[in-house]
């Protein structure tokens, strides 16, 4: 059998559970904070084969192993690894409280509604595009993925987050919990001893009464109708047109949408309503005014950059994932070329215009994505006198998408 304990939040575990032990696996501090029993061997946690490796020999001789983890060791945790080499039927769990209960707790908040998203060992920019799009985030944090790089990535698209670093929970005499801004985390070294780092929007803290844990579930509807957006003169992708480009997009949550071109945002908004980071490039003044009000109106948060494309992307550090186009002037093949060095996955193009059809489609091509695309002509049902009804039709619309080879070969739904 082996004995997994979570020592909570700096808490040692009870010494029934290493009365017998004969081999005694964890992290340096958890070794040093406990009393191994006489003759009882001990292996230092770093890279996780070896040390699988030395507790298989003893499960196979029938040996009492103990494994020490942080807090609860089955939430990011070692039990993962352990259930999927030994089984979980040879585990006896004893969890601790986690350090993201424990740092809610401390700055007394609820955390049913909050995100939990591991940077430990992983791609920082998920966790990034997270606490870019929601209010409340709890981030574990790793080498290379800690409070300094969260901050940086934050200082400039989400400068309003509060960080709340907590280090060395559970430790009386060490422990912290500061918070700060990004750009102040970013300006930081904060040595080994965090925990946990969280990222809250401040201004949309306390939400409603949650039922499901986790973030909100997926709005009840999306293509929402053009009067569902402040826009100007009818100058808004309409929800037609809006419900295949989302569907190309696939915006999700831990993805960075672009939407250049952005009128009235809808396409942003709708992007963020569905748990993707979103960002909005807008060369008119009045039209950042628009997608901020926008954004507002419907509860999420899209940052908002005030320039001319192709020129304005070049100081959008990150990478998206997917992208979406709008508008159609002269320099559409040029916004499109320089979308298409920058999509992870995918662009997709809207265009009114025919004669704009061919460049668009060749800076996809040429960028080394697959193009597709579908001509969207549609009649919706408008009243007449007499109490009758006829077919309006709406303006045509191109819609090209491309996508890169290797995101359809990963099987990215698109």
């Amino acid at each position: 059998m082996i004995t997994v304990v979570g020592t909570g939040t700096g808490a040692p575990p009870p010494e029934d559970v290493l009365a017998d032990a004969e081999l005694v696996v964890g992290g340096r501090r958890h070794l040093d904070a406990v009393r191994l029993p006489d003759g009882a061997e001990r292996v230092v946690l770093g890279a996780l084969a070896p040390a699988l490796d030395s507790i298989e020999e003893y499960v196979a001789k029938d040996r009492a192993v103990v494994v020490l983890a942080s807090g609860d060791p089955g939430f990011f945790g070692i039990v993962r690894a352990l259930a999927e080499r030994f089984g979980s039927e040879r585990l006896a769990v004893r969890p601790g409280v986690s350090s993201v209960a424990t740092a809610f707790a401390r700055l007394g908040l609820t955390w049913d509604d909050a995100v939990v998203v591991s940077a430990h060992g992983r791609d920082p920019r998920t966790a990034v595009n997270v606490c870019r799009a929601h209010p409340k985030v709890a981030v574990l944090t790793g080498p290379g993925a800690g409070p300094a790089e969260l901050g940086e990535a934050l200082a400039a698209s989400a400068p309003g987050r509060v960080l709340v670093v907590a280090s060395a929970l559970g430790d009386p005499s060490h422990e912290r919990v500061e918070r700060v801004s990004p750009a102040e985390a970013a300006d930081r070294d904060w040595g080994t001893a965090v925990s946990v780092v969280l990222c809250l929007d401040e201004t949309r803290l306390l939400g409603p009464v949650r039922t499901l844990a986790g973030p909100d579930v997926g709005p009840a509807g999306w293509a929402l109708e053009e009067s569902d957006f402040a826009h100007r003169d009818s100058m808004i992708t309409k929800f037609e047109v809006r419900a295949l480009a989302l569907a190309r997009l696939g915006p999700r949550l831990g993805d960075l949408v672009w939407d250049v071109g952005a009128g009235s945002g809808s396409v942003a908004v709708e992007c963020a309503r569905l748990g993707a980071a979103a960002v909005a490039v807008e060369k008119a003044p009045d039209g950042v005014e628009r997608i901020r009000a926008n954004a507002a109106a419907h509860g999420v948060d899209v940052h908002v950059v005030h320039g001319t494309a192709p020129d304005a992307l070049a100081d959008l550090a990150d990478d998206p994932d997917a992208v979406f186009v709008g508008g159609g002037g002269r320099e559409l093949p040029a916004v499109v070329s320089a979308c298409a060095r920058r999509a992870r996955r995918t662009v997709v193009v809207a265009m009114a215009a025919l004669d704009r059809v061919p460049a668009a489609r060749e800076a996809l091509t040429s960028a080394g994505f697959s193009c597709d695309g579908v001509l969207l002509q549609s009649s919706r049902l408008a009243p007449l006198p007499g109490d009758v009804t006829r077919l309006a039709a709406t303006n045509p619309v191109f819609l090209l998408w491309g996508v890169r080879p290797q995101a359809c070969s990963e099987g990215v739904a698109q």
